[in-house]
């Protein structure tokens, strides 16, 4: 199953933040935070997580700090470039192994042969089959 919860947040958006910003041109750049804090109302955070099968979970976090409607500072880390990024979920999910499905002889020869049932020597119309019916009919036929 594949998780992916948050902004993804590229080196080329990361390049276009600078100091001074409104918080509605921060919000254009970046799109809306995961995170706000009604205590620290002059952060955002940006979190993005993604797991999936096969590859190992990313996770980036990018915080953003105002003062008053301000852009102050913000610290990004380590964000991928929009290459990066898309190379980064485009990596296929490992094939799953196949067992075969043929045995060989050495397997054949260990698994003993079945016993006959006697529901399967039971052939219609054969004298080993006995009567046709083995349940007595629904009507009675009166005579």
């Amino acid at each position: 199953m594949e998780v992916v919860q948050g902004n993804v947040v590229t080196r080329e958006m990361v390049a276009q933040l600078r100091p001074g910003l409104s918080r509605d041109q921060v919000r254009q750049l970046l799109g809306s935070p995961l995170l706000t804090d009604v205590f620290h109302g002059d952060r955002w955070d940006y979190v993005f997580t993604i797991r999936r099968q096969g590859t190992e979970p990313q996770q980036r976090r990018v915080t953003v700090f105002f003062d008053g409607d301000r852009l102050n500072r913000f610290d990004a880390g380590e964000a991928p470039s929009e290459r990066e990024f898309v190379d980064s979920i485009n990596v296929s999910p490992p094939k799953p192994r196949r067992t075969p499905l043929e045995l060989d002889e050495q397997q054949l020869r260990a698994i003993a042969p079945p016993k006959p049932t006697r529901a399967a020597a039971l052939v219609p119309g054969t004298a080993a089959s006995g009567p046709a019916r083995s349940y007595p009919p629904l009507e009675t036929v009166s005579r």
